[in-house]
């Protein structure tokens, strides 16, 4: 990793520091970006969300898909992980937490809102940084690569009935052409974009001539991450400095359903005797989000100023460091994984 990524963490609590203090001072500026829709999606966002996956998923070589097979076993554990866990029980923290122990905290009017915001958090396994969380923990390349093609396919089929049906279950109205429309700009158009570009590279130049494309489009891919920050926390900027309590109480299942997930996929890694290297990358892909295509998501669903953009920016708030500690943990109890599994 290059320095600038080695800071992350940091650049991302300055991103978010300048959006709440532009979005406060600067609002009308924060208008005008945010009036510039299209068919409910935010064509300033939107771009920006491109210029963030794409980059990532230019490295997903679904010829990976025949990888499988060495890594069955963590492959297993991490599908459980991602599809029939993290969103229901990220749909029942939200409920506990936010619908029933801190309601009298919260804004009425929010709630099924904030709820909403979290599922859409916690539907989708993340297809980008867990590229980096993987190499900070010296993670099984392969095992990464082949998990995270694979989930890209099942997301392709599965989020929009997921998030549809979670959201149904807590009594929220989905909007099922917006929520396609999300499906279809956030996951199936930017997969096939990269794809029919990775092959288009490789053909031309070879391995070298993408590794060349990948090493410039990596930096892109960060920039415009902490650019979506920045707009995103812009966007939310007053009722951040106003809400102070609602972020810390919308972080609680966040946090919660993150350490929650990642420790009963290296539980069961351990179990099922998943070699640590595969074990670990298991963790964090478990219980990590795709929290672009949720801040996408919830913007076209809902509304720049709902209660569930705030929701999924809290998100992001809190995913990159918590994940950090995840990676931590899981190098730090290495010698115990590997000596009693």
């Amino acid at each position: 990793m290059s320095g600038f990524e080695r800071y992350l963490s940091l650049w991302v609590g300055l991103c978010i520091l300048v959006g709440i203090g532009a979005g406060a001072f600067a609002p009308e500026f924060f208008r005008v970006v945010a009036d510039a829709e299209l068919a409910r999606v935010n064509l300033p966002v939107a771009l920006l969300v491109w210029l963030m996956i794409v980059p990532m998923l230019l490295k997903i070589d679904f010829g990976a898909l025949g990888m499988v097979r060495q890594h069955a076993r963590g492959v297993g554990v991490t599908l459980f992980i991602n599809w029939a866990v993290k969103p229901f029980s990220m749909a029942l923290l939200a409920t506990l937490f936010i619908g029933w122990l801190f309601r009298p905290l919260l804004p009425a009017a929010q709630i099924e809102s904030y709820i909403a915001g979290l599922i859409l958090l916690a539907a989708a396994p993340c297809t980008a940084m867990v590229f980096v969380w993987s190499n900070l923990c010296e993670g099984e390349p392969h095992y990464t690569l082949s998990q995270v093609a694979l989930n890209d396919v099942i997301m392709v089929f599965a989020f929009a009935p997921l998030v549809a049906f979670l959201l149904g279950v807590a009594s929220i109205t989905v909007p099922w052409e917006t929520l396609l429309l999300s499906v279809a700009l956030y996951i199936v158009i930017p997969v096939i974009f990269a794809q029919v570009l990775r092959r288009k590279v490789l053909a031309a130049g070879g391995k070298p001539a993408l590794d060349a494309l990948l090493s410039r489009a990596g930096p892109v891919s960060i920039i415009a991450l902490l650019l979506t920050l920045v707009l995103l926390f812009g966007f939310q900027g007053r009722q951040l400095l106003d809400q102070p309590l609602v972020i810390a109480l919308l972080a609680v299942p966040i946090l919660v359903q993150v350490y929650f997930n990642a420790g009963l996929a290296y539980w069961l890694s351990k179990k099922l005797g998943v070699a640590w290297c595969v074990a670990a990358p298991a963790a964090l892909i478990g219980a990590s989000n795709f929290f672009e295509l949720a801040v996408a998501t919830a913007i076209s669903l809902f509304g720049l100023h709902s209660g569930a953009a705030l929701a999924t920016v809290v998100g992001v708030l809190v995913e990159v460091p918590v994940m950090l500690t995840v990676v931590a943990l899981a190098k730090r109890s290495r010698g115990w994984y590997e000596s009693s599994r």
